[in-house]
């Protein structure tokens, strides 16, 4: 069986945003050399996220309008998490709903998508470079 590791590093700009990090994966399985098995993306900060969606600007716009109504930023007191100093209770929450990572079988050398199926980034405390984790492994 062959293992495959890769870091990759986001530093978005804002206090939030979404990136399709397909590419970059895609990268990571060819660069792999598995043929078959399976593809883990995770976030490796807790006010991050990896998960499966459509590409589509709308639906981005909806999940940040969603996760800030589920969970807004302000006020910042409304969250104990962030009476240690901290000022990002929020993202911890929208992280949560968002989820940590995800898992995509390669058929074939290639990520085994559903139609309109792309792996995104989530960021909800920005502004400073965060990881994500690509483990590739199989034959």
């Amino acid at each position: 069986m062959k293992s495959h590791r890769q870091e990759l590093t986001f530093e978005v700009p804002e206090r939030r945003g979404f990136l399709n990090i397909t590419p970059q994966v895609e990268a990571a399985v060819r660069a792999s050399g598995v043929r078959e098995g399976l593809c883990l993306v995770n976030a490796m900060h807790i006010t991050a996220s990896v998960f499966i969606n459509d590409d589509e600007a709308g639906l981005l716009h909806d999940y940040e309008r969603w996760l800030e109504q589920l969970a807004p930023h302000a006020p910042t007191s409304h969250y104990r998490h962030n009476d240690t100093g901290e000022d990002n209770g929020d993202a911890h929450l929208k992280r949560q709903v968002m989820g940590r990572e995800v898992v995509v079988a390669i058929t074939g050398g290639q990520l085994d998508f559903g139609t309109w199926e792309r792996i995104f980034y989530g960021e909800f405390d920005g502004r400073r470079p965060k990881r994500v984790l690509i483990k590739v492994i199989g034959e």
